[in-house]
Parts: structure tokens; sequence; C-alpha cells
């Protein structure tokens, strides 16, 4: 996988769980989920500093991916697929 493809994945991901998180029908926990992992990838500091060897980036490649996991566990499934819809139709 080239590095342009990855970045467009990204991308593509990021929009989805702004698409879900801007539903109606998403619940409120999984908002707050969501938004918590989106402003911890973004924001500049870590629970754990990133000059900690190994440890430092691993409490990043730990928390978001649970916190995205957590959140579209509590979205219902008509939800995620309807984003995920909107969004291929949009990209295409």
């Amino acid at each position: 996988m080239k590095l342009s493809d990855l970045a467009c994945t990204f991308k593509r991901e990021l929009a989805f769980y702004r698409a879900v998180a801007a539903h109606s029908q998403t619940p409120r926990s999984a908002k707050w989920l969501l938004g918590a992992a989106i402003g911890y990838a973004l924001l500049p500091f870590d629970l754990i500093p990133d000059f900690l060897p190994v440890i430092g980036h691993l409490d990043d490649a730990i928390l978001i991916p649970a916190l995205i996991y957590l959140a579209l566990k509590r979205v219902p499934k008509a939800v995620t697929q309807e984003c995920r819809a909107a969004l291929d139709a949009e990209l295409k």
C-alpha cells in the first residue's frame, strides 16, 4: 500500500466518523467517544509523552482505536450503513 493510499483511507475514515457523530440517531455516548478519539489524535499532548521509547507511541496505537471501537459498538447498524453509503455516493 502506498502512502497516498493510506492518506486517502485515513481521510475517508475521518469523514465517516464525522458523519456518524453528526447523525441525529447516534447516541450521545458514541458522539462523546468519537470526539474524544479524534481530539486525542489531534491534540499536541498525550497521556504518555511520545519521547518515551515504544510506550509513548503505544498509548496512541491502543487508546484511539479502542475509543473508536467502543463508540461504533454503541451506534445502530442502520446509522453506520447509512453514513457509509452516503460517503460512498459522495466520493463517486
